[in-house]
């Protein structure tokens, strides 16, 4: 989709997505249309957020195809349950993680637009503010790459250069953790001191890759989710192995009359927001929070998605010394490189903290737990 949408747009000239919904999306950037990365692969680390109804039935709530995070708490979270229950793996016969920054690296190495036998992979942080920081420096220093920000890097002669106590040298790979928005502000946000003037110009001369690339938020915006079931018949031939949420488009009036007479069995959805914020659970909202919603989506309604509450899946967890119930989700982690995809033997399970609540996302106050996939 992502290869189709930045150069023939074929799905949209066949009739199966509207042009407008592309356009008016504020994650599609027109500025790198035309883009050709290495081995045409957009999306080299996607976080497919799967959730489990109450009938156990399995639904694909999202994808997080810019910049997914929660890999360190999956690492860290194995070396936890090994230090204090070590025999349980070898009885259980559980899969390792533990060789996801091997195989993530060596992904990154193969994307090098320089044919030698060493590139330069790095990975590109915001800074020390930045809530996820933490992943950052672990992800860095488990691949072994050197962990940097915008000022450490410049662009000459469309060429990225890594300053060093012994001069530039040239970069082939950012692993970047920081948004399209950011990147370079001859491009972008004019006032963004986190990037690197010139990068876009060396990423499309194509002499250094991105990952993940440049312009990926159009596939995970909420909106263009809905169209996920079309783009798999369409491109693959084939029917979806698991369903989407079900998800009504606010620009519909039709469908928008419908969420409005239901809003306290729906969950509202900001379409282009993320980590839980920009929702509203129809019912935990009050009457006046349910009206605010209904004149903000009449407003703007291709800012808005609504979907049916889903009661996701519960697990135990051992809550002031007590087992209770607590909902949860699963964010496996998919990799893609020359060779194909890889699923990591594993993934994050989130969880909602607080009893009742449907919100796993760490940024709201969610936790998470270890995960086993048996041999």
């Amino acid at each position: 989709f992502l290869e189709d949408i930045y150069n023939e747009q074929n799905i949209i000239k066949d009739g199966i997505m509207p042009a407008s919904l592309i356009a008016s999306c504020p994650h599609y950037l027109p500025e790198i249309q035309g883009i050709k990365v290495p081995h045409n692969i957009h999306v080299h680390i996607a976080g497919i957020d799967l959730i489990r109804g109450e009938k156990g039935e399995f639904y694909v709530l999202e994808d997080n195809l810019r910049c997914p995070s929660g890999v360190s708490y999956m690492l860290e979270n194995r070396e936890i349950t090994k230090r204090i229950f070590p025999e349980m793996f070898s009885e259980n016969n559980v899969s390792m993680v533990v060789n996801y920054p091997m195989i993530f690296h060596n992904i990154l190495v193969s994307l090098s637009p320089r044919n030698i036998s060493k590139p330069n992979v790095v990975l590109l942080t915001p800074g020390v503010y930045n809530s996820a920081y933490y992943e950052h420096t672990f992800l860095a220093r488990q691949m072994g790459v050197p962990l940097v920000e915008g000022r450490d890097l410049v662009v000459n002669n469309h060429k990225v250069y890594m300053k060093t106590t012994s001069g530039l040298q040239q970069v082939d790979v950012i692993y970047r953790r920081l948004d399209d928005e950011y990147l370079d502000p001859l491009v972008f946000k004019p006032d963004s001191a986190l990037g690197v003037p010139g990068l876009i110009s060396a990423y499309k001369m194509g002499n250094v890759a991105l990952v993940n690339a440049v312009g990926n938020g159009v596939a995970d915006d909420k909106a263009v989710y809905a169209y996920v079931p079309d783009m798999i018949k369409y491109y693959l031939n084939e029917e979806p192995i698991l369903k989407n949420v079900p998800t009504y488009q606010m620009e519909n009036p039709e469908e928008r009359e419908l969420v409005f007479a239901d809003m306290e069995n729906m969950v509202i959805k900001e379409t282009n927001q993320s980590g839980g914020y920009g929702m509203i659970m129809g019912n935990k909202a009050t009457e006046e929070e349910l009206e605010a919603a209904k004149i903000a989506i009449v407003k703007n309604p291709r800012n808005f998605i609504a979907q049916p509450i889903i009661q996701l899946s519960t697990v135990p967890c051992f809550i002031d010394g007590e087992l209770k119930l607590r909902h949860v989700d699963l964010r496996p982690y998919a990799l893609c490189g020359p060779n194909g995809v890889q699923i990591v033997p594993g993934g994050l399970t989130r969880v909602a903290l607080t009893e009742g609540s449907l919100v796993v996302n760490s940024s709201q106050g969610g936790g998470s737990k270890d995960t086993w996939i048996m041999k």
